[in-house]
């Protein structure tokens, strides 16, 4: 029986080599990407089914392909703890024919990319090295701090931002999102833009992913930081991540008023209660 250890035996250097798993029970398709990856210098691993998330981190991939057919009805919840959990690791869903909701739900998930079978296996790697690529850039240096803005603090290192020691419970998606915004200092960042840099490909004409996940990003920033305002619309562009207090609220307690002379005082023109 194969051991987590034995799975990769040898050490490579991440820049250069991509280790894969693939969850697929189509064996021609499976065959045919395994002497491709393996001519490219990956390590991969093919995998019959489902196997716990804990293993998959042990494993120390890049990327997961999956066939969410082989998962059968625990499919979705499956797919969402993987994103979940594992924020570097590039997941790209490989499939037969889908509906334009399942991709929708995929993606927004925490799917990277989506492919309809049948495809040709040069295709396949070409889209998790592009995956790959990305996650690879997107990884924050070890160096970093984390970013404080207003209450809030970001913090790359753990894909997650905190108000106080509450974590807002951020997907990855999200964290992705906030992360981008505020990166920008300020700047108003285009819809299309966001999500070029976010979701990794262009944006489809009507889609509005970007508009849902602001949206869910303010409520969650609203629920732990209801004094502060951190995402502004620039209605027919797009975002600026810039925290400002909220109306009415003050930065710090007020202190004690100065006493107004009698002098100063002015007489009130007419009944304001009768108002």
């Amino acid at each position: 029986m194969n051991t987590i250890a034995s799975l990769f035996p040898y050490t490579v250097n991440s820049q250069q080599t991509i280790r894969l798993a693939v969850i697929d029970d189509d064996s021609g398709f499976v065959t045919v990407l395994a002497k491709r990856t393996e001519a490219a210098g990956w390590q991969q691993r093919t995998l019959s089914g489902a196997i716990p998330p804990e293993e998959l981190v042990a494993m120390k991939l890049n990327a997961l392909l999956v066939d969410p057919a082989v998962l059968g009805e625990e499919a979705w919840s499956y797919l969402e703890r993987i994103c979940g959990m594992l924020p570097d690791l590039g997941v790209v869903v490989c499939t037969g024919r889908s509906t334009v909701a399942q991709r929708v739900r995929g993606l927004r998930l925490g799917v990277d990319d989506w492919i309809t079978k049948p495809c040709h296996p040069e295709e396949a790697i070409a889209r998790l090295e592009a995956v790959s690529r990305r996650r690879r850039r997107s990884r924050p240096q070890p160096e970093a701090g984390p970013l404080v803005a207003g209450e809030l603090e970001i913090r790359a290192d753990r894909f997650q931002a905190f108000v106080g020691e509450v974590s807002l419970d951020l997907t990855r998606r999200e964290f992705e999102l906030l992360q981008l915004l505020a990166d920008a200092q300020g700047q108003v960042l285009e819809r299309e833009a966001i999500y070029q840099r976010v979701w990794g490909y262009a944006m489809a004409h009507g889609d509005r992913s970007v508009d849902v996940f602001i949206r869910k990003l303010r409520q969650k920033l609203e629920k732990l930081s209801p004094s502060w305002g951190y995402i502004h619309t620039h209605f027919g562009v797009g975002y600026r991540f810039d925290p400002e207090p909220a109306d009415g609220a003050a930065l710090a307690p007020p202190g004690p008023a100065a006493p107004i002379a009698e002098a100063e005082l002015e007489p009130v023109p007419g009944d304001l209660t009768a108002a």
